[in-house]
């Protein structure tokens, strides 16, 4: 729970939080005294079985949606926007530190790291997440992109599920194919380059969409993909039967969009760390193949519990890539206390690959309409494997978008602040 004080302390001392190093006492101090956005930071602390944590109440980052590196604009459902991590990485760590986020979903830490100029590293258990993360580290050029696409033969025949017709013209659901069918190809023989990587993460985020710019009819959001028999529903109500669409010119259009933000010194900036980089695939408590003591910050947020079906909403996008989404065993617990355990072993993992001294900022949010805080159940956890807890941040602000298409506002419903708990190593 959380208790108001009027001057609440800096972290208190105890065996579990011994003296806070000079990092986290500035970075307190500057969250006691932030204003930037015309608020004063509000000052509580965190009540949990851990005992109490300073918590800072306040908007710390901009509520602007579009305020980032147009890099970032890959869907990918319940992710957080590139300015927490930045908020951390650029207070916590230097140039060429190592930046690790283990659920990395569509990739937001490890882009913004590199943007930064910090290493990125990145795990999920979703194969699609290095999919989306990893081409974006190496940019191409629009030029590269379009001459790319000229020499694909998207009139070769392959598979066709009939059945995806509910969301695909067939001369589209053709094309998607026999792009499918390409990639698979040099992802057997071993030579998907760079250039591949990049073109396939973009038509990944093509296939289904709500506008004009995506391969499908009209649907539900990119970030999730209905079953076939709810698209049948949609199509049935609104009338609407899938237009043909260029496959070719969606991807010019949104690749340029992507790359709208990416100068001669981005590239540059990129290139020092993107050889770098590690992506792996594996369960966030058994990365063994990090190497222990090498990180200096992690950014991330786990699955809140089973509130978002990973699974069913990327479906589509599995079948694109050839991914049986049975066989990828994703952490949906439903019990608070299962998540528990499993955050907990989490954290034991990053026990292992932080270098002392080195931060873990862990982003979770309000649930079950707001009754569960779930930062009262992380600060445990991290103490538990030997972390100190450090502070609460709570990013409170007022929420631009709302979920049209559910009808939910998301002011009542859903995850309405950033609750970060940071903790650092010994």
């Amino acid at each position: 729970m959380l208790n108001s004080l009027a001057q609440p302390d800096l972290p208190a001392l105890s065996p579990a939080n011994p003296m806070p190093s000079p990092v986290t006492i500035d970075f307190a101090a500057e969250l006691a005294s932030f204003c930037e956005f015309g608020q004063p930071t509000r000052q509580i602390v965190t009540l949990s079985g851990a005992g109490s944590t300073p918590t800072f109440v306040n908007e710390f980052w901009t509520a602007r949606q579009r305020h980032a590196s147009s890099l970032h604009e890959v869907s990918y459902r319940a992710c957080f926007k590139p300015q927490l991590p930045r908020f951390f990485i650029e207070r916590l760590t230097q140039p060429s530190d190592v930046v690790y986020d283990p659920f990395m979903g569509r990739g937001t830490t490890p882009v913004e790291a590199a943007l930064l100029g910090r290493v990125p590293w990145g795990n999920d258990i979703n194969p699609l997440s290095l999919t989306l993360t990893a081409p974006r580290l190496r940019p191409p050029t629009l030029a590269q992109v379009e001459a790319r696409l000229r020499e694909i033969n998207l009139a070769e025949p392959g598979e066709f599920p009939e059945e995806l017709l509910v969301f695909y013209h067939p001369d589209t659901l053709r094309e998607i194919c026999a792009l499918n069918k390409y990639f698979a190809r040099r992802r057997t023989r071993k030579n998907l380059d760079a250039l591949d990587a990049w073109l396939c993460m973009v038509a990944l985020n093509r296939l289904t969409g709500h506008s004009p710019g995506f391969f499908s009819v009209y649907t539900l959001p990119p970030n999730q993909a209905v079953s076939l028999a709810s698209q049948r529903k949609i199509n049935a109500k609104r009338n609407q039967t899938p237009p043909r669409r260029d496959i070719v010119k969606l991807i010019l259009k949104k690749s340029k969009q992507l790359l709208g933000d990416v100068t001669p010194e981005v590239r540059r900036t990129l290139a020092t760390v993107a050889d770098r980089a590690r992506f792996v695939n594996c369960p966030a408590a058994e990365t063994r193949a990090l190497p222990a003591e090498s990180v200096a910050l992690v950014v991330t947020s786990p699955p809140f519990l089973d509130v978002v079906q990973y699974a069913d909403d990327n479906w589509l996008r599995c079948w694109f890539l050839d991914i049986d989404p049975k066989t990828v065993a994703l952490t949906v617990p439903k019990k608070l206390e299962t998540w528990a355990v499993a955050m907990t072993n989490v954290f034991h993992e990053l026990q292992r690959v932080i270098k002392p001294g080195g931060h873990v900022a862990f982003e979770v949010g309000e649930v079950h309409g707001g009754k569960t805080k779930l930062e009262e159940t992380v600060l445990p956890c991290g103490i538990a494997a030997g972390f100190n807890p450090v502070l609460v941040l709570i990013n409170d602000q007022k929420f631009t978008k709302t979920a049209n298409c559910w009808g939910v506002d998301n002011m009542n419903k859903g995850t309405n602040t950033n609750r970060i708990v940071l903790f650092q190593k010994s």
